[in-house]
């Protein structure tokens, strides 16, 4: 291939998050060590959410100060962290990301809401952010099809990167959630 290839690296926040125990503050730093020293540059250490709702996302601000100490021996990687609540930039993230879904059942089924209502509740974060000079990572989920409502259509997926590229974010990851997405 002469194109290159970034990998953003989930383990941290995804993998873990999916974990029915939650894994400790010091082997969560361990883990993203490790990811570092295999070569990746971007990692996504955790995420600011309730730890009512995602347990194993509790203490990712100590997570996250304790993987910025790597940027010293590691100044080419970038850490990053899901926000949404203005937490992650508190702790020290250089990036921050916010989360949306292409599909109106995936978004009630997963963070309660409408997909408009998560755009209201992400906004001030992003203002923040652009105000602070804090780069923000958009995250589109169910960009293919939705298991609570089928095939997404392009448009609600192309509408919804129009609206988180105007918001402030520098770059926006479209996410096949289920699987479903083909070569074709």
């Amino acid at each position: 291939m002469s194109d290159p290839v970034r990998i953003i690296e989930m383990g941290p926040r995804d993998g873990l998050q999916n974990e029915k125990t939650p894994v400790g503050v010091e082997a969560r730093i361990a883990f993203v060590e490790a990811l570092v020293a295999a070569g990746l540059h971007t990692v996504e250490v955790g995420a600011f959410v309730s730890p009512r709702a995602i347990p194993q996302m509790a203490s990712s601000d100590a997570v996250l100060r304790g993987v910025i100490a790597l940027l010293v021996r590691h100044q080419h990687v970038e850490f990053g962290a899901l926000d949404v609540a203005d937490a992650a930039r508190a702790a020290g993230a250089e990036v921050v990301s916010v989360f949306a879904a292409a599909s109106e059942g995936f978004s009630r089924a997963n963070i309660n809401c409408t997909v408009a209502e998560s755009i209201e509740r992400f906004k001030p974060v992003l203002a923040r952010a652009k105000a602070d000079g804090v780069k923000v990572r958009g995250y589109i989920s169910c960009v293919l099809g939705c298991p609570f409502d089928g095939e997404i259509k392009p448009k609600a997926v192309a509408d919804l990167a129009s609206t988180l590229f105007e918001l402030g974010c520098y770059e926006i990851s479209l996410g096949d959630t289920i699987g479903v997405g083909t070569p074709s």
